[in-house]
């Protein structure tokens, strides 16, 4: 018995050493990591000049009325400056900042503030849209404190962090947390693969570092779910995939990614059953651009990429992100399966930027920025539905409204209605512009209700009503 006894005791020793060994110990404090690391963060704040038409009659036309188009050429145009601020971080030590592209997006004046007392213009070295990511050069001959990057990809879930920012322009803030989750897919933007936390993010700490436990930044703060402010859901780039865009935008002023010409979509069960694939993996290959890398390699649509570049294809949503940080001109083995089988294709990258599918989609995301309207008082932008819109999602022909194109993190309507989604209603009267709908808030807001109650048309197409407290 006691023999029994002291084996359960050594297996007992046994185990708590191992779980010693092999966690990490809590902090006791974070205030010697954030001394060291603040003079690296900085604030950024722009000014953008938005122009407005007045109506220049002490009256409305009715929505719809032939003299609407007929006189709105008359309004005066009035110009104002709109305000806006972000973080960003010093990563070499002659001032070159790293923040959000939407943070800089714009701006007329960029002003950065370092140590919460200097002050100094900024220029932009380039911007990516696409991964929602800008560089910055202060436009100084003094010397700054720069921070390092890090291996995201050892970054792991449970992991402490610390993010530095500019919340609500209160610079200087820190806020501490974990990794929550990794390879999140918010649809913000083409390429994410962002990491989430629980360190308290709100606005104006877009751009910010996320810095893991040896001062090293993991990850830029992009995003956050919430209303009014952080719920404990943070989003953040991933260094690794930044590194690649800053150190193109640095060195070209713009991205240079791998380029594969293809359109693909999701294997589904029924899929992977159909063509005898052991189970629903990689990126279908719906269709091949003219004269692409895809098509004079031999990729066919049908085909099912399973593996690019060494790399693995567990999910659609991976083959973009893994092309892109790709070297263009690279001569790449892609495995496929067809026919129920895997063969091998060599594909040599060209460049995303320079091809007829960048050029065609870019045009058409300029066009539908060109028709945005900004609603400030919910802050979401709309644009007018089209024809096209109605044709492609299987509308009733006659519907009018407007579709949501942006929503801000404090936006009343951020957790009832989704981008893309279409107002057709607002307090049961018919949408046809954002005039109408400007209108009809601001009645809303000028009255004791104060909620609004909206039809809409959700990225599913069903018709909805949603009521909305504005604030």
């Amino acid at each position: 018995m006691n023999k029994i006894k002291l084996i359960f005791l050594n297996l007992v020793i046994l185990f708590s050493f191992s779980l010693n060994v092999n966690s990490k110990p809590v902090p006791a404090s974070f205030a010697d990591l954030a001394e060291k690391l603040m003079p690296s963060v900085v604030n950024i704040s722009t000014t953008t000049t938005v122009v407005t038409n007045t109506n220049p009659f002490p009256f409305q036309f009715p929505p719809g009325s032939p003299f609407e188009d007929m006189f709105k050429e008359f309004g005066t145009p009035q110009e104002r400056q709109s305000a806006a601020l972000g973080s960003g971080f010093i990563i070499d030590e002659k001032g070159i900042v790293v923040t959000n592209n939407h943070v800089i997006q714009d701006a007329d004046d960029i002003i950065v503030r370092v140590n919460g007392d200097q002050e100094f213009k900024a220029k932009v070295l380039g911007a990516d849209p696409l991964m929602d990511i800008a560089v910055l050069q202060l436009e100084t001959d003094e010397k700054f404190i720069p921070v390092a990057f890090g291996d995201s990809d050892k970054a792991r879930i449970g992991d402490w962090v610390l993010a530095i920012g500019n919340p609500f322009g209160l610079g200087g803030t820190v806020t501490a947390g974990i990794i929550s989750a990794r390879n999140r897919s918010i649809g913000l933007s083409r390429y994410e693969d962002f990491i989430q936390t629980d360190a308290s993010i709100n606005s104006g700490n877009s751009g910010g570092p996320l810095f893991d436990m040896e001062g090293n930044v993991i990850g830029i703060n992009t995003a956050i779910l919430g209303r009014n402010g952080s719920i404990g859901i943070g989003f953040s780039i991933p260094s690794n995939s930044a590194q690649i865009v800053i150190k193109q935008l640095i060195e070209f002023g713009e991205t240079k990614r791998g380029w594969l010409g293809v359109r693909i979509q999701d294997v589904t069960k029924e899929i992977a059953e159909v063509e005898k694939l052991d189970k629903a993996r990689g990126a279908l290959v719906a269709s091949v651009a003219e004269n692409s890398p895809s098509e004079k390699a031999g990729i066919q649509a049908g085909d099912i990429i399973l593996e690019f570049n060494g790399e693995k294809i567990n999910q659609m949503k991976e083959l973009p992100a893994i092309v892109a940080r790709t070297e263009v001109g690279k001569k790449v083995e892609v495995k496929i399966w067809r026919e129920k089988k895997e063969i091998i294709k060599n594909v040599i990258l060209g460049r995303l930027e320079t091809s007829d599918d960048f050029k065609i989609s870019k045009n058409q995301e300029t066009e539908k920025q060109n028709n945005e309207e900004i609603i400030e008082s919910l802050r979401i932008a709309v644009r007018p539905l089209t024809k096209e819109d109605i044709k492609n999602r299987k509308l009733p022909n006659q519907l009018t409204g407007v579709v949501i194109t942006k929503i801000a993190n404090n936006s009343p309507v951020v957790n009832s209605i989704e981008l893309n989604s279409i107002i057709i209603e607002a307090q049961k009267k018919k949408i046809r512009s954002a005039d109408d709908l400007r209108d009809i808030t601001k009645e809303v807001l000028n009255s004791n209700q104060k909620t609004i109650l909206f039809a809409i048309y959700n990225n599913k197409n069903q018709r909805r009503y949603i009521g909305v407290k504005l604030d």
